[in-house]
């Protein structure tokens, strides 16, 4: 399957607004639309399948078929972001909780850390995680926390 970068995965590489470890960043960069996952995988780089799979969840990939047929600038802004926010939760439905807490653990991990020392526990809370059901009982914490609108993305990462 050949991957190409979304719009929100573009600017995330610009703005490093997304944390991806350095081997998820190179692998990322070579996403050109022409390279399949397989050739990124073996690339060398040490990037495996589960690492371009966060990538999908993320929203920073898409298959290029998806992204061929996604409308272009004939479209009103407000249709294509909802079709974005449908997008992601099917992906999420479909996914397994090891594959929920991977990504979410991502997200929690950085919306704890960024809270600094009030934070802290809350931050060695979700550190010392090791399953979905762990991680998803400490969203209502992690929530009243940060905020609704932050809280939103880890609530879609584990598919709540």
């Amino acid at each position: 399957m050949i991957l190409v970068k979304t719009e929100a995965g573009q600017l995330a590489l610009k703005d490093r607004s997304v944390r991806l470890t350095p081997r998820q960043r190179s692998a990322f960069i070579l996403f050109d639309g022409k390279r399949t996952a397989d050739d990124v995988v073996g690339a060398g780089l040490g990037v495996v399948r589960g690492d371009i799979d966060e990538m999908m969840v993320l929203g920073l990939l898409e298959p290029l078929e998806d992204a061929q047929a996604k409308p272009r600038h004939g479209a009103p802004a407000a249709v294509s972001a909802a079709a974005a926010d449908v997008a992601p939760q099917r992906a999420a439905d479909a996914r397994t909780p090891q594959e929920r807490y991977q990504a979410a653990y991502l997200i929690a991990t950085r919306l704890t850390s960024g809270l600094g020392l009030r934070g802290f526990r809350l931050n060695l809370q979700v550190e010392g995680t090791s399953s979905y059901e762990e991680l998803a009982a400490l969203a209502p914490k992690i929530r009243e926390a940060v905020g609704a609108d932050k809280a939103a993305e880890l609530e879609r990462a584990l598919g709540a």
